[in-house]
């Protein structure tokens, strides 16, 4: 990386053993990555309800690599004393976006007539309802709000990765996409489209910001 590894333990006290597995995780994430700018770590208590006498544990990563927005995990410990389970948890949503960004960095996506292609959402232009999405091997795609088959073009954000098919002709912005499908939005959670809450058993999958 090329800034150290940043550790911060927010109103709790420190911890070498949490910090030994922080540490294991971001050399993995550097295994996945070949250019990971810098890495920022939070170990908190969770506020998720003042009726609670103990808060359980609350991470939060941030990770910067060039030319992207800032990818964030988060996730609270489903009870106290959980902290190898939360780590891997919130490690491995950014590990699985970083290994999509560096798919779509190498080209190592096939293409065929039709085919579903992964890119990411790089401008957007909400009063004009289209926006342009970066697929790797070619120029940006143009896209309209028409487009969007899943997932919703005003939720949409720049950083957002989308699964494209490019359309047979060029438009009047030139090379264009015919349908996109939202993968990973802000604020969804890790490798899964946004969905409505219900009840669930286990802990709450990592949100994700990319």
């Amino acid at each position: 990386m090329d800034r150290p590894l940043q550790i911060v333990f927010r109103d709790i006290q420190h911890s070498a053993s949490l910090a030994k597995l922080i540490e294991e995780r971001v050399q993995r994430l550097e295994h996945v990555y070949d250019h990971i700018i810098g890495c920022r770590v939070v170990a908190g208590v969770s506020h998720r309800g003042p009726q609670q006498a103990i808060m359980p544990l609350a991470l939060t990563v941030e990770v910067e690599v060039p030319g992207r927005p800032l990818i964030v995990a988060k996730s609270d410990a489903k009870r106290k004393g959980e902290q190898s389970g939360l780590v891997n948890r919130v490690f491995d949503a950014i590990q699985r976006r970083l290994e999509q960004v560096a798919e779509i960095k190498k080209g190592n996506v096939k293409r065929h007539e039709n085919a579903l292609e992964s890119g990411v959402v790089v401008r957007l232009f909400a009063d004009q309802n289209h926006g342009f999405v970066e697929v790797k091997g070619g120029v940006d795609l143009y896209f309209t709000r028409n487009c969007v088959v899943r997932g919703s073009f005003d939720a949409l954000r720049i950083g957002a990765l989308v699964q494209i098919t490019r359309a047979t002709t060029e438009g009047v912005m030139g090379p264009q996409a015919s349908s996109v499908q939202v993968v990973e939005q802000i604020s969804a959670a890790a490798g899964e489209p946004r969905r409505t809450r219900g009840r669930r058993s286990q802990a709450a999958e990592p949100a994700v910001t990319a």
